[in-house]
């Protein structure tokens, strides 16, 4: 057995791996050391416990699934982003099934102030995309924003059903871009 693994990517990679081939409960230091070919011991030089193990999953897997799109006007087009966002979410619930749902379930019994940090982290990223995206659409209406209903709180509100939508397995966009339809253009 190795000792010494290539990488924390490659530990990444394989606790990604273990989501996709046996589960969320599949992720702990043995069973990815394992999958590495290498010691417990190796798996500590990276990560200080199980909850800094799957804190870091948790946004690996994350960053993976909303990866930037090659096509960069995705990030142009609010409806274009919202069918990409869905597409994703419709992707991620492939590769990694339950990973929505089950994610939060594997800080159970550790410390889940690192993985829920991080979790945060990516929803605020997603967050500011939406918001700059519908800044920067030129289809929608010059005053669909105003003080009262600025675009953060429309951004919030996308987001929130993306939320929703994820925990239902529903990956389809037809009634959200048919609410961005009638509420900004």
């Amino acid at each position: 057995m190795n000792t010494v693994v290539t990488s924390k990517e490659e530990i990444l990679k394989t606790s990604r791996e273990l989501i996709r081939r046996e589960g969320w409960s599949a992720v702990n230091i043995r069973s990815v050391a394992a999958g590495c070919g290498v010691s417990v011991g190796s798996i500590y030089n990276y990560f200080d416990s199980k909850a800094d193990l799957v804190g870091a999953v948790v946004e690996s897997v994350w960053c993976e699934i909303f990866h930037r799109p090659e096509d960069a006007s995705v990030f142009r087009d609010t409806q274009a982003c919202i069918i990409w966002l869905y597409g994703r979410m419709k992707y991620g619930s492939k590769q990694y099934p339950g990973f929505f749902a089950l994610h939060p379930a594997g800080f159970a019994g550790e410390d889940p102030s690192d993985g829920k940090k991080r979790m945060q982290q990516a929803w605020q990223h997603m967050l500011d995309g939406l918001c700059t995206v519908l800044r920067q659409d030129a289809n929608i209406r010059s005053d669909a924003f105003t003080e009262q209903f600025p675009v953060e709180k429309f951004a919030d509100l996308l987001f929130s059903l993306m939320l929703s939508a994820l925990l239902r397995q529903e990956y389809d966009p037809t009634a959200v871009l048919e609410m961005i339809r009638r509420t900004l253009y």
